[in-house]
């Protein structure tokens, strides 16, 4: 039975990659900040459910110890857990956008890689962004051209450079970031854009069940890899 561990899964691209993934056989857990909402988002799917806040290094752990004792390994890790943070641009929103969209895949990545090493097949997916490629946000036919959104950004940057670095140092493990695609979730409503979850949530799929010789260290989209 593949184990599957997603952040942030109570909604949105999370949401709809935990019930894709139920229906290939996974056994998924949802991972939530909100024990409410999670749990709920576990029920109506058929999951499982860890409380787990990317910010809190105790919240992170203890998921993860229940995972190890409940099924001894962890096949894919789904870091999709993050925030626009598209608010006034000030310390304090940077800070919390890091923490939330970089400092917390270090967090859960760290917690969950004794457990990703005793997998045949140990597969990391980071929900990164487009917004973080220089190659697209300097580029003026790349609808991120004209999205200033400095702070996801650049957080979403540091998601993409974490990966390519996770690829380097652990090279058992198959670690890729992607770009779902606009998608019509909360954190996109204020701009009343984005396709169906279903659509972007495939993306994920594809990297969460790569073979034993798919690619790794890259920044992909459906379309294959992206410059960054």
């Amino acid at each position: 039975m593949t184990v599957t561990l997603i952040t942030g899964a109570n909604k949105g691209i999370g949401f709809e990659t935990a019930r894709q993934l139920l229906e290939l056989g996974h056994t998924v857990y949802v991972g939530s900040r909100d024990a409410v909402r999670g749990e709920k988002a576990a029920a109506d799917l058929g999951a499982q459910f860890v409380q787990l806040d990317v910010t809190d290094d105790a919240s992170v752990n203890a998921a993860l110890a229940h995972i190890g004792e409940a099924e001894g390994h962890l096949d894919v890790l789904v870091n999709n857990a993050g925030i626009l943070a598209d608010g006034p641009v000030d310390g304090p929103a940077a800070l919390r956008a890091f923490d939330t969209n970089a400092v917390g895949i270090v967090r859960v990545t760290e917690a969950a890689l004794p457990l990703l090493r005793k997998s045949s097949n140990p597969t990391v997916v980071t929900v990164s962004s487009s917004m973080g490629s220089f190659w697209a946000v300097t580029n003026p036919d790349r609808p991120e051209y004209g999205m200033p959104l400095a702070l996801y950004a650049a957080s979403k940057a540091a998601a993409t450079m974490l990966t390519l670095q996770y690829a380097k140092s652990e090279p058992a493990v198959k670690f890729n970031a992607l770009e779902p695609g606009t998608t019509a979730t909360d954190m996109t409503a204020a701009f009343g854009i984005g396709r169906a979850v279903e659509e972007s949530a495939r993306v994920v799929v594809g990297l969460a069940t790569l073979g034993p010789d798919g690619p790794t260290g890259t920044l992909r989209d459906e379309a294959g890899e992206l410059p960054w």
